[in-house]
């Protein structure tokens, strides 16, 4: 009835068949026969189960009490259904076996630092994480999809969680729906596209949250100043660390990763995906991540946004300019100047961050981006006052 293998300090048992009254006692004494005097953690490979009875259900429950690490794996729909029945999943960690898929010629969305995004048919997209280990980052992001859905943000929630190789994915219903990339890219009217794009940005942070509902992007970004200060002149890095410390710290929600790639349409309606980045704060880190993406990314390598957008870095700088302008709809432009360099400041400021982390000493255009930002900041810091409007 069972097959057993220990593998990295874990014990894996691999049920099989039915488990009823008329095999229970047997499967049991085989299982802990198996087991001996193993102390570490111990799984149980539910791939092969077909069926389990309450008397099998006694058998797993006496199994959790001898060793408290106990967990089921890779349940199909029926057993699983029949561990929720009964109160099970709420007991212990229980997993349903995930559906196999392939995405070998699919038509690529987009790509982000965490994942890639495949259309695999006409009705279905497939964000596939780049990490191998990302199951419970895969279900931290539905249950912030399902957060922001709930606020009255316009989301795409994932409604299955699948297999792609190694690696594991999200399966979103999408039905004909493009990206906001893909329409500019067909000709749409891009100004109309930004004025779009604004009423969802204005309706994200227009959302309140409770204290500690999302991570802090404050938290973060302060992390970036420190980070840059040992690289920067002594004057330059005092001054940037201060200016990133008094950015007051707000409860507006802030997707955190808002472009064009992000925003869907869909039988005339916007719904935005990716929602791994949900966090809150002040809106001047979410201009300042748009910003990056549409101009900041593109200040030494002019391809990023070719590669990165499909569009020109052109198109790019005109829609991030139409965004600044519908967001800030009758500001002076005295306003517009100043909060052009504060986004330029912590956006650089990310940027000259992540290079430096990623720097490969023989890469000269990360060299070259590390200089830019530098100097950037060396010019530019001691011209504010602030970073936040």
């Amino acid at each position: 009835m069972i097959k057993t293998n220990i593998d990295n300090g874990v014990f894996t048992v691999h049920l099989s068949g039915r488990i009823d009254s008329s095999n229970s006692a047997d499967v049991e004494k085989e299982i802990i026969d198996a087991i001996g005097d193993f102390k570490g953690e111990l799984v149980l490979d539910a791939s092969e189960l077909e069926y389990i009875s309450s008397a099998g259900l006694r058998v797993v429950l006496r199994l959790k009490k001898l060793n408290p690490t106990t967990c089921i794996i890779n349940c199909n729909s029926e057993v699983y259904e029949i561990f929720d029945m009964t109160g099970f999943v709420e007991m212990m960690d229980i997993s349903k076996a995930y559906r196999k898929i392939e995405v070998e010629g699919c038509e690529v969305i987009g790509e982000g630092a965490n994942g890639i995004v495949y259309r695999t048919d006409p009705d279905t997209i497939v964000k596939v994480y780049k990490n191998p280990n990302a199951l419970a980052e895969i279900h931290n992001e539905r249950e912030l999809a399902r957060k922001a859905f709930v606020m009255g943000i316009p989301t795409a929630i994932p409604y299955d969680v699948v297999q792609v190789g190694d690696l594991y994915g999200s399966v979103f219903e999408l039905l004909d729906a493009k990206s906001f990339a893909n329409l500019l890219q067909e000709g749409a009217d891009a100004d109309e596209l930004a004025k779009e794009s604004v009423e969802i940005l204005k309706t994200i942070h227009s959302t309140m949250l409770k204290d500690g509902e999302l991570p802090s992007k404050k938290k973060e970004a302060d992390g970036w100043a420190e980070y840059c200060a040992p690289h920067l002149p002594e004057e330059t890095a005092k001054l940037l660390v201060k200016a990133f410390s008094e950015i007051p710290e707000t409860n507006n929600m802030l997707h955190g990763d808002y472009h064009i790639k992000n925003i869907m349409r869909q039988n005339g309606e916007n719904l935005l995906i990716d929602m791994d980045t949900l966090s809150m704060g002040h809106p001047i880190f979410e201009f300042a991540a748009i910003y990056a993406a549409y101009v900041g990314f593109s200040c030494v390598d002019k391809t990023n946004c070719p590669t990165f957008l499909g569009i020109t870095a052109e198109q790019c700088q005109t829609f991030w300019d139409s965004t600044v302008k519908y967001y800030f709809d009758g500001e002076s432009d005295e306003f517009i100047e100043n909060f052009q360099r504060m986004c330029d400041i912590i956006c650089y400021t990310r940027v000259l961050r992540r290079t430096i982390k990623r720097y490969k000493g023989d890469n000269e255009n990360q060299k070259a981006l590390i200089d830019w930002c530098k100097q950037y900041l060396i010019e530019n810091v001691p011209k504010i006052d602030k970073l936040y409007y």
